[in-house]
């Protein structure tokens, strides 16, 4: 092989790139001291661009297509290079390609709660996190303002500030308190909206734009979560007057089956008289409720129960009755009720 050829074997006529990684964003082609052929193809496949650099300045950005290079379709290179209509010769420039496709699946979620002023709770601290999709949409501002000479930039490498920013955002919203904390999840997807509009228009500059933005959960501190499903158990239980007689019922029935266990021991330790004293008051102040309401319309007072109860309880507890009777005297009282 001649000089000549040998020579002319170092001229590229085909730049190409194919990613095999899936978290590279910009790829410098390998050209080195290599020059580059006019009339040489450039692929440029779809979710990429690839944008040609001479001495440090941005020069001509492909879309996805492939392209004979000359003249005629490097109008800024050309311009930069000072070459006349025609020109032939081998000529030196970087080539990036910049992935243009979205990123998915990127998380995002607040390190420290967020404090947030809520209508009905007041001050409260708030936990959240998501996803979103990244994609570039300026090559070349890309390649200006963030990637600069790197020949290989990754994803990670814009990661954290991109989760920052989003971050930022989340917590500015949610730290107005526009929005009652209970009601955030169901207005996310205009949150989303929003914050998706605000943090592109910080990254504007970089030529990055995010996309799919989702807020997946909002939660409250273990004490305020606590708190709320205590709030909703009492909701669930509605009248509490009903409630408490209930349970003071059961729990003389429980009593009497069990007169050695622990409830015994307290009961004869004193600690369950106070205990049963205060759950009959509550009883006896619903009783003379009634009776009041009763006598207003003319009718009897009603029967007291409780006291009938605590009764028959004494009666059992000094072994006067068997306990067969016990429970079927407790089940003819509790019906009158």
């Amino acid at each position: 092989m001649s000089f000549f050829e040998r020579l002319s074997g170092q001229f590229l006529e085909i730049i190409e790139w194919v990613d095999n990684t899936n978290d590279t964003l910009v790829y410098r082609f390998p050209v080195y001291a290599k020059e580059i052929k006019m009339g040489a193809k450039l692929t440029v496949r779809e979710g990429q661009a690839a944008v040609f650099v001479n001495e440090g300045r941005i020069a001509d950005v492909y879309k996805p297509g492939m392209v004979t290079l000359s003249t005629q379709n490097m109008p800024i290179l050309s311009t930069l290079m000072g070459w006349k209509y025609g020109f032939e010769s081998p000529f030196k420039a970087e080539v990036y390609y910049v992935a243009t496709r979205a990123f998915t699946d990127m998380k995002w979620g607040t390190q420290n709660p967020i404090m947030m002023r809520d209508p009905e709770f007041g001050p409260v601290r708030l936990r959240s996190f998501g996803t979103y999709a990244m994609r570039a949409t300026d090559p070349g501002a890309l390649l200006k303002n963030l990637v600069g000479t790197d020949g290989l930039f990754q994803i990670e490498e814009v990661q954290n500030q991109l989760r920052n920013l989003v971050v930022a955002n989340v917590g500015q919203f949610l730290g107005a308190g526009k929005t009652a904390a209970l009601d955030l999840m169901g207005k996310s997807a205009e949150l989303n909206q929003q914050i998706e509009r605000f943090v592109n228009e910080q990254l504007a500059e970089w030529g990055i734009q995010i996309s799919k933005l989702m807020i997946e959960n909002v939660s409250f501190p273990p004490e305020v979560e606590a708190a709320l499903d205590q709030r909703t158990k009492m909701g669930v239980i509605g009248d509490m007057q009903k409630f408490t007689q209930y349970q003071t019922a059961t729990a003389i029935g429980d009593a009497a089956k069990n007169p050695g266990g622990m409830a015994g021991d307290a009961m004869g330790l004193g600690a369950g008289v106070v205990l049963g004293q205060t759950m009959a008051n509550a009883m006896a102040q619903g009783m003379s409720n009634a009776n009041a309401a009763n006598a207003k319309q003319g009718a009897a007072p009603a029967e007291d129960i409780p006291g009938k109860l605590q009764q028959l309880k004494n009666l059992f507890d000094q072994k006067l009755i068997t306990e067969t009777e016990f429970e079927a005297k407790k089940k003819e009282i509790l019906s009158r009720m």
